[in-house]
């Protein structure tokens, strides 16, 4: 049953792609909106998402929350009609609606030529970041999780590889190994800090505790690597501004617990920044 689910859920995105490649980037964003609206709350527990806002808000009153939850929905679907466009904003027309601020710490890190850990979160649409970064001459390796339906996974992997960034590194213990491979080829690396990790630590986010991946922190100690945090927001629908942010150089005396904690602290920030461009689904705080 779980397979011919998985397999009609596939259909349906399909569907969908070639109808938004049809119609045009902004009139897709647009239907991807109104599909992200009506449909996403289908599929995810409203209770969940409200329990996110009132630890990133505590203050926010209730009517309010509806205008934070049909935002993020929007822009969901607007995600999602975005994924046959990459490639026009990588190599086409579409790379005129992303605007850079920080580019220089790019250029720094090109010119000293060391290896660099850039992270984010799920914010915007998050995979114009790396491949921003990899299109600036940035050797990049950008780490993801495979999708649970399969059919929809090699597609979306094969996305990925050819139009955001071709090194892909999947989440798990054969992932950790070609971290450490990668790093000791000068290859970057980027991830996204902001999902719960079993493996990880109980690191506070919000004032609770969280279990946060461990990887920037163990890539400091282990390297001596700089983090950079790179944020991205949409702007008026159809643009996007990334920001990449300034090198943080740790001290090699710092334990794993205060690089995650302070890196969470980063993470706080970008949240805050648009709570309704961040992916507020997930049952991030669940121990």
């Amino acid at each position: 049953m779980k397979i011919f689910n998985y397999f009609l859920q596939y259909i349906f995105i399909k569907i969908f792609f070639f109808i938004f490649r049809l119609i045009g980037y902004k009139k897709a964003s647009n239907l991807g909106r109104l599909v992200g609206e009506k449909i996403g709350p289908l599929f995810k527990s409203e209770e969940i998402i409200k329990k996110n806002i009132s630890l990133i808000l505590p203050d926010l009153k209730n009517e309010n929350l509806k205008p934070i939850i049909k935002n993020m929905w929007g822009n969901y679907g607007r995600i999602l009609s975005e994924y046959v466009f990459l490639k026009d904003f990588r190599y086409g027309s579409l790379d005129k609606y992303i605007n850079i601020l920080g580019s220089e710490y790019l250029d720094e890190v090109k010119k000293k030529n060391i290896p660099v850990v850039f992270i984010s979160g799920h914010f915007s649409n998050f995979e114009l970041m790396a491949m921003q970064i990899e299109k600036h001459g940035i050797n990049l390796g950008a780490i993801y999780r495979p999708l649970n339906n399969f059919f929809l996974n090699n597609t979306m992997e094969r996305i990925r590889k050819e139009n955001i960034c071709k090194i892909q590194i999947k989440k798990g213990i054969s992932g950790t190994r070609d971290i450490l491979k990668l790093i000791k080829r000068n290859v970057s690396i980027a991830l996204m800090i902001d999902q719960r990790v079993t493996e990880g630590i109980q690191s506070e986010l919000f004032g609770q505790k969280a279990y946060t991946t461990t990887i920037p922190a163990q890539l400091v100690k282990k390297f001596n690597c700089p983090v950079i945090n790179i944020y991205i927001e949409r702007v008026n629908s159809h643009n996007f501004q990334i920001v990449i942010n300034k090198p943080i150089y740790f001290k090699k005396d710092e334990t794993l617990e205060n690089i995650t904690q302070q890196l969470n602290y980063y993470l706080e920030k970008m949240i805050l920044k648009n709570p309704d461009q961040w992916i507020l689904t997930h049952n991030r705080w669940k121990l």
